[in-house]
């Protein structure tokens, strides 16, 4: 009788360079569906058999990883949810899913529902995140504020509860002691949809249908703050945590709503040494408590810092990749070690792995570790509808020395910039699509900051986003044509 061999034992992963040669030489498929890639942009370039399945064709067909199905007949898409399910169902997608084989084919996704989880199961793959419904639960705003207090990471003073009316508001400001200036927030959507700012009763009746029977919202005192931004991953061995980003936020020439992301920049001194640890040590100590939660994986932080005081505070948290995550996975660091996202990907491979967290993040809160980014999130910010008749392709541009913006090259890769003079563009909406208020039209990476010292568009962000608009033609719509504008944001 032959004797039974026994299994290999599982290797460790016991560095980063073993890290990166694992997904360097990866042959399970992994796919990042979602309406476009940019969110994971470059990943490709790290992990080998790294794919994009996407709606929209940013690249006019030219990038090699990227799938566009062509469109079939579907309902109006009333999220991004809505498109990844779509794309799930696609018999291309799902042709071109078994083709290329693989044994369990692995899904990732800005946003997902317990439909896409199903609809990925019936195609043999599995969603390489936390379950939707504790994601759900997890991004409740309401929700973020408990956990928050229990990792000892503080929101700005606030009281969480249903509102009925502006006395019972008042009501309840008095009692919480939080004054009558004040932020509202409801539990669930983006922050430039659901944030809405109240001083007054005229104030409150503006969006007192959005709030009376929207169920608990956050009520917070209004502070005098600048928006940042941090990313993190909650792992077996730990939380490890990117850089502080600073935020651009509610720019009318980059969107129409007030309070609206619309961009990040992420260079060394965005914020005092001070603020930048504090920050770092806040988010660890949330992902730590995320991690008793339950969640594991990627996750992102919006601090709010008080212009006055320098404290810091919670402001919400998204467990998902988010608009951000291209400047994370983007930096200098990233490119010494390895992208935060490959961390992700490692936490929910079942591969064995050893990692010093605590020498890794020290070594990302190096200043040497951050070279100088900055995106912009360009919107149409008219209040007008029309058909977009030419649009700028993606690629590289540059500015003429009299201001002018100009298509110089094509380019899937942000790193083609060479310097300041040159930016890359993300084309979102192309010819035939419809142009709306708050329809996003694409973004721009630029090297360098975005910027001023007082957090206002430099002068030559301004010149980007004018170069980038004036490259758009459109024509009206016709008066007979309705347009159901998209209540979601694609990124």
């Amino acid at each position: 009788m032959a004797e039974r061999r026994k299994p290999m034992p599982k290797k460790t992963l016991k560095n980063i360079s073993e890290i990166r040669r694992y997904f360097h030489t990866n042959q399970n498929p992994i796919y990042f569906v979602s309406a476009t890639n940019f969110n994971l942009l470059g990943l490709d370039e790290w992990v080998k058999n790294f794919k994009y399945i996407c709606y929209i064709d940013c690249f006019d067909g030219q990038h090699p990883n990227v799938m566009i199905p062509s469109e079939v007949p579907h309902d109006e898409f009333q999220s991004i949810e809505d498109i990844n399910n779509y794309l799930l169902q696609h018999k291309e997608v799902i042709d071109y899913v078994e083709k290329r084989g693989g044994k369990k084919p692995k899904f990732v996704f800005l946003m997902f529902d317990e439909k896409t989880e199903k609809l990925a199961r019936e195609i043999g793959g599995e969603v390489w995140f936390p379950k939707a419904r504790l994601r759900t639960k997890c991004d409740n705003k309401i929700e973020t504020v408990r956990i928050g207090n229990k990792a000892g990471v503080p929101s700005v003073p606030n009281t969480l509860s249903e509102v009925r009316s502006y006395k019972h508001l008042r009501e309840l400001c008095e009692k919480a002691g939080i004054g009558h200036d004040l932020v509202l927030q409801s539990a669930f959507g983006d922050s430039g949809h659901t944030t809405f700012f109240i001083k007054s009763e005229a104030d409150f009746r503006k969006h007192e249908h959005e709030i009376v029977g929207e169920g608990e919202i956050k009520i917070m005192k209004r502070i005098d703050c600048r928006g940042s931004a941090i990313e993190a991953c909650a792992t077996r061995q730990g939380t490890i945590v990117g850089p502080l980003m600073t935020e651009l936020v509610g720019f009318r020439e980059l969107t129409p709503y007030r309070g609206g992301w619309c961009g990040n920049e992420i260079f060394a001194t965005a914020f005092p040494p001070k603020t930048r640890q504090k920050a770092r040590e806040l988010t660890f100590k949330f992902g730590e408590q995320l991690r008793k939660e339950g969640y594991r994986g990627y996750f992102e932080l919006d601090f709010l810092i008080d212009k006055k005081t320098g404290d810091i505070w919670l402001g919400e948290l998204n467990p998902r990749i988010t608009g951000a995550s291209s400047m994370t996975n983007h930096a200098a660091f990233a490119h010494a070690d390895a992208p935060l996202f490959l961390f992700h990907l490692l936490e929910f491979s079942g591969k064995d792995f050893e990692l010093d967290v605590e020498a890794l993040n020290a070594r990302w809160a190096d200043p040497d570790m951050i070279d100088s980014w900055s995106q912009m999130v360009i919107k149409h910010t008219e209040d007008t509808v029309d058909i977009i008749t030419a649009a700028p392709p993606s690629g590289i541009y540059r500015m003429l020395d009299d201001g002018r913006v100009v298509f110089d090259r094509f380019d899937y890769h942000r790193r083609a910039v060479e310097s300041e003079r040159e930016a890359f563009f993300l084309r979102i909406q192309k010819p035939g699509d419809y142009r709306y208020e708050g329809a996003d039209l694409g973004i721009l990476v630029t090297r360098g900051r975005s910027m001023t010292n007082a957090f206002a568009l430099t002068d030559r962000s301004k010149k980007w986003i004018d170069g980038i608009k004036n490259a758009f033609s459109a024509r009206p719509l016709p008066s007979a044509q309705a347009l159901a504008e998209p209540a979601f944001k694609i990124m």
